[in-house]
């Protein structure tokens, strides 16, 4: 009677699985070897523009080609298109027209970090820093005292650009924000974690010895000589720059069984290198396979670079062009994942999720059926029929899922490019990896299901 009743059980009830109780042996190289790949893909691409030309880099030795107006493109046909150095767009022509839809996985390549100010650099007491302004969602106190690289471009007056960066290589310096040693820190210590440290008091150390010649600020002096001398810039050139603080952490495993990632930027470039990397295993798709890495997620997917921007209309427009079908036809038959990562279970953390519908780590792929926050505010809120449609896809291809939630339905929330995909008139649903202290300068993942994502993304390219 008890084996009958674990029968039916089994049978009806919904019960998730650890991912190592399901997963093939033999399948498990196959995850250690994509997660090599990751890790080197994101200890190389910590800003948007370096995750874009990582990303060009590999697709060309895949045989993908720049997209030219005109251009002949049947199927299996791998063309890409850089929008600006800042994001990129590639696709792989399918069998069936376009006015059949095409499978489509967004993510985005930008993270938190801390951008330099226009007019950056000043001298006080004979230390000089620069003035930083953060970009995206952080905790401004994590910042304190870590090891900061720093990257970007310059943008002369005579139009050059000179790429910039420093503290990467082991022979180069490292920055750094100062804090408060406890025995001052009474005060400080009253303020909330969000008062803990004001925004105008990101100021990065940049150097210390004065110049020689008589003159006033004599350390800026001295530290504006080396970036001269080093990329041929004066503190003009800052007007026209982007240059962006990040975390000097190298990608590392966690634990005594190396079954996590810690890293800087797992949001969202551990969704974006699985896509990528399904994209670029994707051979004769039946539908054309399109891959979309954008920028300014962070801050609400805005600018010419970001997921709001009519790029995107562009670059498929263009291919629905050649194969003379119109843009609003193909938008209405496609099917978008839109890649983010959601948050996992922290047991240490307990009260701000609500279990039962928490992704946790090791369980596969998160997906999310809707994002927002509160009432589904600034969500989209996936249909059933997408829902099922990703179930059976993953059913088929043995790739481990779970549901996600960001959170309690109070506690808070966040956004992803989805509901711009959906304004499109693009069947869209959230699903990518969970991650362990999001948005934080070293953020944690699960090797499994940074596998499973990549596994999933690709089952959706490979449907018919």
């Amino acid at each position: 009677m008890e084996k009958e009743t674990n029968k039916k059980a089994n049978k009806l009830f919904y019960e998730q699985k650890n991912g190592y109780d399901i997963i093939q042996r033999e399948e498990l190289k196959a995850c250690e070897d994509y997660c090599k790949g990751y890790v080197r893909f994101l200890n190389d691409s910590k800003t948007e523009r370096e995750a874009v030309k990582n990303g060009i880099e590999l697709a060309e030795k895949k045989g993908f080609v720049p997209y030219k107006d005109g251009m002949e493109l049947k199927p299996g046909t791998k063309v890409y298109y850089s929008n600006r150095g800042k994001a990129l767009m590639l696709a792989v022509i399918g069998k069936k027209p376009l006015s059949e839809g095409a499978v489509i996985a967004a993510a985005h390549v930008d993270s938190p970090r801390l951008d330099l100010k226009q007019v950056p650099m000043y001298e006080e007491d004979e230390i000089c820093y620069f003035k930083t302004h953060y970009y995206g969602g952080i905790k401004k106190y994590q910042w304190l005292t870590i090891p900061l690289e720093l990257h970007g471009v310059v943008a002369l007056r005579d139009g050059k650009t000179v790429e910039v960066c420093i503290g990467r290589d082991k022979s180069d310096p490292v920055f750094q924000i100062t804090d408060l040693l406890p025995h001052l820190a009474k005060e400080q210590r009253k303020k909330t974690a969000a008062e803990f440290v004001p925004g105008e008091s990101l100021n990065i150390i940049i150097g210390s010895i004065p110049d020689e010649e008589d003159a006033k600020k004599r350390v800026k002096l001295a530290i504006m000589d080396i970036l001269n001398q080093k990329y041929g810039i004066v503190e003009e050139d800052f007007l026209s720059a982007e240059l962006s603080a990040v975390p000097a952490y190298d990608v590392r495993e966690v634990g005594l069984d190396r079954s996590l990632i810690a890293g800087y930027g797992h949001d969202d470039r551990v969704c974006a290198y699985a896509e990528l990397a399904a994209i670029l295993d994707t051979e004769d798709p039946e539908r054309t396979s399109v891959c979309i890495l954008a920028d300014k997620e962070e801050i609400g997917s805005e600018g010419v670079s970001g997921m709001k921007s009519r790029a995107f209309e562009r670059f498929v427009g263009a291919l629905c062009d050649a194969q003379g079908i119109k843009l609003e036809n193909c938008f209405a038959n496609s099917f978008c994942v839109s890649a983010d990562v959601c948050n996992a279970f922290d047991p240490v953390y307990p009260d701000v999720s609500e279990k039962r519908n928490a992704a946790k780590i090791n369980y596969g792929m998160g997906i999310c059926k809707f994002t927002g926050h509160g009432g589904k505010s600034e969500s989209n809120d996936a249909s059933a029929e997408v829902i099922a449609h990703l179930r059976r896809v993953f059913a088929e291809n043995n790739v481990v899922w779970q549901m996600a939630e960001l959170g309690k339905v109070d506690q808070g929330g966040g956004g992803t490019v989805a509901m711009y995909m959906a304004e499109r008139d693009i069947d869209t649903v959230d699903a990518g990896v969970p991650v362990l202290s999001m948005h934080a300068p070293y953020e944690t993942v699960s090797k499994f299901d940074c596998y499973m994502t990549y596994k999933g993304i690709k089952a959706v390219y490979a449907e018919k």
